[in-house]
C-alpha cells in the first residue's frame, strides 16, 4: 500500500473498557458516588492512543452480539462458560458495577463525535476485520485479544496494537513480530495455530497434545488449517510428521474450528454501512458533553481527549 497521510484506528471497545474497569480503582466515582472507573479509563486510553499514534479516522467497534449463533452452532462450547447464570446463553456475565457505565461511554462518544459501530449478529472482532478489509489506508487495530493477530497484513498495512499488558505498554504486531513471537508467517497462519492450540478463555478445546510450538510447526508446513486437513486426507507425512494421530483424532473439531476462530471480513453493508469515521478536532455536541461531565464528573479525562483531538489540527 502506498504511503498515506490517512490512518484508521479501530478500537476493540469491550476489550478496552473491561481492562479499564479492572485497571482503574473503583474509588474513581461520580459526584453521586457511582463508579466511573471504566468510563474514565476508556477515555484516558483514547486520549493516549490518539496522541501517540495520531490516527485521522477512528471507530469504536462494538459487540452487538458477543456470542453469535453461527459460532455457537459450529462449537457449542464457544464462550459458554462466560454466559450469565440462569440465562439462555445470549447474555454475557458482566460485573454489576460495569454494566451501567457502558451506556455512559456510548453517550460520551456521541457527544464527542467519535464514530461507534457494531453489526447485528456479529462480534466487534468481525466489525474490525471487515472495516480493515474495506480500508483504503493503513490500519491500527487496538485490542487485548490475540485472536485478532489474524488480521495482520503487511501488504495492506494492517497491524495490531496489542494491549494485553495495558495501553501504555502496548506491543505493535506486524508480520515480522508474528514470526518472531509465534513462528508463523502471517495472520491466516496465526488463526490456524490458534485453532490447533485452543483457547480456554473462549471455550476452544484445541487438539489434545498440540501446544503452541507444535501448532506453529504444523502451520508452517501446511500453510493454513485447510492445508493441514488436506494433508490428513492425502496422508502427507511431510506435513504431519510424528503428529499425524493427534489432528486426525480431532478431525471433527478442526473442521468446525475455522467457523469459530476466523473473523468475518465481509459483513454486508446493510448491517455495517459506511460511516464518517473522521476524528473531530472539537466535540460534536459541546452542550451534551458539558452535561455529561457535570453528571458523571469526567472533566480531567474529557480534557485529555479534547486536547489530543485538538492537537491534530
Amino acid at each position: 500500500m502506498p504511503e498515506a497521510t490517512e490512518r484508521l484506528m479501530l478500537l476493540d471497545s469491550a476489550s478496552l473498557y473491561f481492562r479499564a474497569f479492572h485497571g482503574v480503582p473503583d474509588s474513581v466515582r461520580s459526584p453521586r458516588d457511582e463508579p466511573v472507573n471504566a468510563v474514565r479509563g476508556f477515555l484516558d486510553n483514547i486520549a493516549y492512543l490518539v496522541g501517540e499514534f495520531r490516527p485521522t479516522r477512528l471507530v469504536c467497534c462494538w459487540d452487538d452480539d458477543w456470542r453469535p449463533a453461527f459460532r455457537v452452532a459450529a462449537l457449542p462450547s464457544y464462550k459458554a462458560h462466560r454466559a450469565a447464570p440462569g440465562r439462555d446463553g445470549r447474555v454475557e456475565e458482566v460485573p454489576a458495577a460495569l454494566t451501567p457505565q457502558v451506556p455512559v461511554i456510548v453517550d460520551v462518544l456521541a457527544a464527542l463525535g467519535i464514530a461507534r459501530q457494531g453489526a447485528a449478529g456479529y462480534e466487534a472482532d468481525d466489525v474490525m476485520a471487515t472495516l480493515a478489509q474495506r480500508a483504503d489506508c493503513p490500519v491500527d487495530v487496538v485490542t487485548g485479544d490475540r485472536d485478532l493477530f489474524q488480521v495482520v497484513d503487511d501488504a495492506r498495512a494492517v497491524r495490531v496494537l496489542y494491549v494485553g499488558r495495558g495501553v501504555r505498554r502496548l506491543q505493535v504486531f506486524d508480520q515480522s513480530v508474528l514470526a518472531e513471537k509465534y513462528g508463523v508467517p502471517d495472520g491466516p497462519s496465526y488463526a490456524g495455530m490458534a485453532a490447533l492450540r485452543g483457547d480456554p478463555s473462549d471455550g476452544l478445546p484445541g487438539v489434545p497434545g498440540i501446544g503452541e510450538k507444535t501448532a506453529a510447526t504444523l502451520l508452517r508446513r501446511a500453510g493454513t488449517l485447510a492445508g493441514l486437513l488436506r494433508a490428513l486426507d492425502d496422508g502427507d507425512d511431510a506435513v504431519l510428521g510424528a503428529q499425524r494421530g493427534k489432528p486426525a483424532a480431532a478431525r471433527e473439531y478442526l473442521e468446525a474450528a475455522p467457523r469459530v476462530v476466523d473473523v468475518v471480513r465481509d459483513i454486508e453493508p446493510a448491517l455495517l454501512p459506511e460511516v464518517d469515521a473522521t476524528l473531530p478536532l472539537q466535540p460534536a455536541d459541546p452542550e451534551a458533553l458539558l452535561a455529561l461531565d457535570e453528571r458523571w464528573g469526567l472533566r480531567s479525562s474529557l480534557n485529555r481527549v479534547l486536547h489530543a483531538l485538538a492537537a491534530r489540527g
